[in-house]
């Protein structure tokens, strides 16, 4: 975990001009949490809803709090950019994590599950079974789980075993002699991944029209089928959460696809950061739980119900119940793609803004989908960082590649958790002989593009034209249904010059070149981002009109701050809308009450990054894959595009601010951090109920 330049000894700006980051993620877990709280949401929607701040918290512990224990390790007087020094954060986190977690199984026990019981959708527990079931699980638990289950009972021949980063486990107290005639008063059961975590009963043996038992009912229920001729005392479900941030020196290694093969499968036994158990488990076994893995008792999260709600995730695609969830509705798509011959001649009709998940992603699909069979295309190049272990855009790819088109992919193999995905990929790419590259080292490849180069016939003769995507989220068909992104589909000839010059860089050497629109990390980036921000801080102090409006994931670089405060006191007015960490403290008196922060959290993940400068009334509007973070500044490749088109800029102004900034079911942002919703003043408005409607076909 690197400290950023406000976290650093001499640093120029005070650690009371910003909030802590990790405070501020669990601030965002609260807001996600509010969503299932709503009564007024479809109750599949809460309990899905539920089952996010169970995965979001997974990854907060694994990256967040890892890396902060890391640091109070090996750099304990190192501060982060607020002040705090990493113990103290440390145990901040764990105060705020305790009491957000003991609401969401508070409203897991008192609201979600009787709701959806009201709704003939039950979780049987133990006690409830009458013989039928119990003989039906039982059969089950007999031919699907116990081939599969590996007891390990723990004695000076089998030490307490590694267990899997995240895998359910239950700890088993037995009394009595085995086989051998040894004593063994503990044992261990690990529950093998490829087992269901929730099981669904038949309909004919449940009054309700779903019946469901969780595997650890199951497994606590038939455990003793495990101990013939023992006793078993209690058995208690639990669950370990170790650092999953994978460590490679990039400077040392010589081959990096082989370090992170390497480094992979020890991600799932790294150290200890969380341990979860049942909170009916007696306290001298929950200290030797504690004891093996190496935490203390701060690190203890006791729960009413299963260790793992993720896992609860699956329910609302179990149940055919529509009215318990959002209404389905049908992405539009640019009437110029449908009218055209080709998505080649669309493109030549002028550029074409894509707004998902309101709008479909299939133009994008379609454009590869053509270049990878047309004979004019000579070559393909796309950054992947994230696509999914099945997707279509990558078997595009390789049928490209296998048409004798040159296709070039720079893979970033340090996306995190995709590694593995990426790695496959990359492989089968290169089988089919495709040029697959690794961007820079030490620098991670997040921009998001893809270039086509076609011949076609020109004024004068046969010329080489560029038709490029550019987009604010991933080639991802899935997430596309799910992240609110911009994408953008032109062939501008300049914007097709900036990007061949992107790629350049990626795959060859040389020095970095000027580029006519797009604004770059490492390079021009930042310093673009703070110049634009100056010019409307000079404006409002020479009386001129002056505006700022971001939309972004997270905020957290200090230097943009301070040049938001310094706008602030100049007189812009600021609206940023920041779905998750904002650092920046808003409405203080001479420093930021000209800022507001608000977040949208809703049906969609708000993803896009839109960046609005009044620029003395050009309106520059720029898309991009970059938050305002220091690692997305320095320390990955990144792309911001401006919205050359008027007609596209008006739409950007609209849909992915004006809207949102309207929308009175958001959040809005104190100094301290602390979030409240809106007050309503008339008609309801959600930002994306109006896109849907706005933008439906």
């Amino acid at each position: 975990m690197r400290a950023n330049a406000a976290g650093r000894e001499g640093s120029a700006y005070p650690a009371a001009h910003f909030l802590n980051r990790e405070l501020g993620i669990l601030a965002f877990n609260r807001r996600v949490l509010a969503q299932a709280k709503d009564a007024a949401a479809p109750l599949l929607e809460r309990l899905r809803f539920l089952c996010i701040v169970s995965s979001n918290l997974d990854e907060f512990f694994e990256i967040r709090v890892a890396g902060l224990r890391e640091q109070a390790k090996l750099h304990p007087a190192i501060s982060t950019p607020d002040g705090l020094s990493p113990q103290d954060a440390l145990a901040r986190i764990g105060r705020e994590a305790h009491a957000l977690i003991e609401e969401q199984y508070a409203l897991l026990n008192g609201e979600i599950l009787p709701a959806l019981a009201g709704q003939g959708i039950v979780f049987l527990r133990r006690s409830a079974w009458d013989e039928a079931q119990l003989a039906w699980i039982r059969d089950y638990f007999l031919r699907e789980a116990m081939p599969v289950l590996t007891p390990i009972g723990l004695d000076p021949s089998h030490p307490f075993p590694r267990l899997l980063n995240k895998s359910l486990n239950f700890a088993i107290e037995l009394e009595g002699k085995d086989a051998f005639g040894r004593s063994i008063d503990k044992a261990i059961v690990q529950a093998p991944r490829v087992l269901p975590r929730v099981i669904r009963l038949p309909q004919e043996l449940c009054e309700s029209e779903y019946g469901f038992v969780f595997l650890s009912s199951v497994l606590h229920e038939f455990v003793g089928e495990l101990f013939v001729g023992m006793k078993v005392l209690g058995c208690h479900q639990f669950r370990v959460t170790r650092n999953s941030d994978l460590f490679v020196d990039e400077e040392e290694v010589k081959n990096l696809r082989e370090t992170i093969q390497g480094e992979l499968p020890q991600r799932h036994f790294s150290d200890a950061v969380r341990l979860e158990v049942s909170d009916t488990c007696p306290p001298a076994l929950t200290e030797f739980l504690l004891a093996q893995v190496g935490l203390a008792a701060s690190d203890l999260y006791a729960v009413s119900g299963p260790v793992n709600l993720v896992r609860l995730m699956q329910i609302p695609d179990l149940v055919r119940r529509g009215d318990l969830k959002f209404a389905p509705f049908v992405a539009g798509t640019p009437e110029t793609v449908g009218k055209a011959p080709s998505i080649f001649a669309a493109i030549r009709e002028g550029d074409i803004l894509l707004h998902h998940p309101y709008q479909s992603f299939a133009p994008v699909i379609e454009l590869l989908d053509q270049a990878a069979v047309d004979p004019r295309v000579v070559a393909i190049k796309m950054t992947v960082y994230r696509t999914g272990t099945d997707s279509v855009l990558m078997q595009s790819l390789l049928r490209a590649a296998q048409n004798g088109k040159e296709v070039t992919v720079v893979v970033e193999l340090m996306a995190r958790f995709d590694e593995e995905a990426n790695i496959g990929w990359a492989t089968r790419l290169e089988r089919v002989g495709a040029h697959v590259v690794h961007g820079v080292v030490g620098y991670k490849t997040h921009s998001k593009m893809l270039m086509i180069v076609r011949r076609e016939e020109g004024r004068s003769g046969s010329v080489l034209s560029r038709y490029v995507h550019l987009g604010t989220g991933n080639y991802h068909p899935t997430t596309a249904r799910q992240y609110a992104d911009f994408g953008l589909l032109t062939c501008n000839e300049e914007i097709g010059s900036d990007v061949n010059e992107v790629f350049k860089q990626l795959t060859g050497l040389g020095l970095a070149q000027s580029l006519k629109h797009l604004w770059q990390a490492p390079f021009t980036l930042h310093e673009n981002m703070l110049a634009a921000i100056r010019v409307e801080a000079e404006a409002a102090r020479a009386g001129r009109r002056a505006r700022i409006i971001a939309k972004m994931n997270s905020l957290l670089e200090p230097g943009i701050i301070e040049a938001l405060y310094d706008a602030s006191r100049a007189g812009v007015r600021i609206d940023l809308m920041v779905r998750g960490v904002c650092a920046l403290r808003p409405g203080i008196k001479g420093m930021s009450e000209g800022i507001r922060v608000r977040s949208i959290v809703g049906r969609f993940l708000e993803h896009h990054r839109v960046y609005y400068f009044h620029a003395d009334g050009e309106e520059k509007v720029l898309l991009s894959s970059a938050d305002w973070m220091e690692r997305n500044f320095f320390r990955r490749i990144e792309i911001a595009f401006p919205m050359l088109d008027k007609k596209l800029k008006r739409r950007v102004i609209h849909e992915g601010l004006r809207i949102h900034l309207a929308d009175n079911q958001a959040w809005e942002m104190n100094a301290d951090g602390a979030y409240r919703r809106r007050a309503s003043r008339g008609r309801r408005r959600c930002a994306q109920e109006e896109l849907i409607a706005l933008l439906k076909p």
